[in-house]
């Protein structure tokens, strides 16, 4: 019996792109595309995310390839225009899980601490959860397991009673080898349908 229900965030719940600002510094898109692949890429960021201070990782890469540095130290100076809008459709169907008062609903994300504190105020749906961990904030990211724990220990959550919703397959495949059933996250038609299978929704 399924009674946690565990989001990812970005690409599930919140839209967040580089490419929205970075489109206002590069004329052309694919030196854009070549710019993000290469230069500031995911796995870099994805540092940040798992606790490296935003200034560090910046000045590293500004080291790396100095020709960028204008490019690169607006990637955190200008980060609040990589948000997007919320994805209306996933939105509302965690209003509905929400409202069925169900399920204890947490969040699982891999965001940097340093800013996370701006889409909390953006977005205010970001308080309806009933806890968020922040991979930033515990030095640890998806898909490392200890990092999933942390959520299982701190909210007191049986596993094999949660469900994980999340758009990387990778941290999908981490989930359900600790035993979390989980959802490989699409669109918010195809979720809908699976939970509706699920008999959650």
């Amino acid at each position: 019996m399924i009674n946690t229900i565990i989001f990812d965030l970005g690409a599930v719940l919140i839209d967040w792109n580089p490419h929205y600002m970075y489109r206002t510094l590069f004329t052309d898109e694919q030196e854009m595309k070549n710019f993000l692949a290469n230069v500031c890429t995911s796995d870099w960021n994805e540092e940040q995310d798992a606790g490296r201070p935003l200034h560090e990782g910046t000045e590293l890469l500004v080291a790396q390839f100095p020709e960028h540095e204008a490019n690169i130290r607006a990637f955190y100076g200008r980060w609040i225009e990589m948000l997007g809008d919320p994805f209306h459709g996933t939105i509302e169907i965690f209003r509905q899980l929400k409202a069925s008062g169900k399920y204890k609903i947490y969040a699982l994300t891999n965001w940097s601490a340093e800013t996370f504190p701006m889409a909390l105020e953006r977005f205010d749906f970001l308080g309806w959860f009933d806890g968020i961990v922040v991979s930033g904030t515990e030095k640890m990211r998806k898909p490392t397991p200890a990092f999933y724990q942390i959520l299982l220990d701190r909210y007191q959550v049986n596993a094999g009673e949660a469900l994980f919703i999340d758009d990387n397959y990778r941290n999908i495949l981490a989930a359900e080898k600790m035993g979390i059933k989980s959802i490989h996250f699409t669109s918010a038609e195809v979720l809908e349908e699976e939970l509706q299978k699920l008999e959650i929704l």
